[in-house]
């Protein structure tokens, strides 16, 4: 079954197009047209026999109906010998069936797997050797406009990681709150759900901090609820933080339920009892 590692890049592409072609102009300089419109396409390519070879993802530059470009786009966790052969397949076909030249994008989680991936495939035919363009996100470039990000969230989110705790650090990180603000509710929480588990704790709490604070406006349904869901966690913590200070003991049921709320209004009422009760389950009466 296909892990949430393998998935979450090609769901990028899937969700943004654009996001193939940009990664292979901007790490491998392939000249692709940039104003040109890129959509998705079956990821099922039918041969000359009943069986199919399904790739994880198809991008068409130009439209569907006639393409200049084709982008077969894979996802690999680790080196697996049997791509050297089905992944010149799926570049034939798609070659075959739209008459347009095609490229092969393989992301990958790191370096290594990258350089594994890389290894250049000989067909047998004189000087017919195939070398996959294998890409993991520390060969992105830092996202540190705003407005880039919002127009691309899915390079933002990609490249984060990578760049949160380095000398763009804050530029970076402001980048990507403005890219939660430009998702869907589904894609923001899987994008967020991605960010959390590939940022150190310092920069999730630096991310949360400029989510709370920024100067404008959130527009996204997501992005609001990502705000109030901080608030309330950080609400929740504060209580916590006060019981303990106090000296009352905190049992589990208790320190679960106020954890658990997202009520802001309502950790503020229990706010007030934690500073004068001395029994943690007073909070709820």
């Amino acid at each position: 079954m296909p892990t949430k590692e393998h998935e979450v890049p090609l769901e990028m592409v899937r969700n943004q197009p654009q996001l193939a072609p940009t990664i292979l102009r901007t790490v491998f300089g392939i000249d692709l047209p940039e104003e040109a419109p890129a959509s998705v396409a079956s990821e099922s390519t039918p041969g000359l026999n009943p069986a199919e070879l399904r790739c994880d993802a198809t991008i068409l530059l130009d439209g569907p109906e006639d393409p200049t470009w084709g982008i077969i786009v894979e996802s690999q966790l680790r080196y697996d010998k049997e791509k050297s052969f089905s992944w010149p397949g799926y570049l034939a076909l798609l070659r075959g069936r739209h008459k347009c030249p095609v490229i092969l994008l393989v992301f990958c989680p790191n370096s290594a797997t990258a350089q594994a991936c890389a290894k250049p495939i000989d067909m047998g035919h004189p000087e017919w050797v195939l070398k996959p363009l294998t890409f993991h996100p520390g060969m992105l470039p830092p996202v540190t406009d705003v407005e880039e990000a919002r127009r691309l969230p899915e390079l933002s989110v990609l490249s984060t990681p990578v760049h949160s705790e380095g000398p763009h650090a804050k530029s970076v990180l402001t980048s990507v709150a403005a890219a939660i603000d430009a998702l869907s509710r589904d894609s923001g929480e899987l994008y967020d759900d991605y960010l959390k588990g590939r940022l150190s704790e310092a920069a999730r709490e630096i991310l949360e901090e400029i989510v709370k604070t920024a100067g404008y406006e959130w527009q996204s349904d997501f992005a609001k609820s990502h705000i109030a869901r901080g608030r309330a966690e950080g609400e929740a913590k504060m209580l916590l933080l006060m019981l303990e200070a106090r000296g009352v003991a905190i049992p589990d049921d208790v320190r679960k339920r106020v954890t658990d709320c997202t009520d802001t209004a309502q950790l503020e009422r229990w706010a007030k009892r934690a500073a004068v009760i001395e029994d943690a389950r007073d909070l709820f009466d």
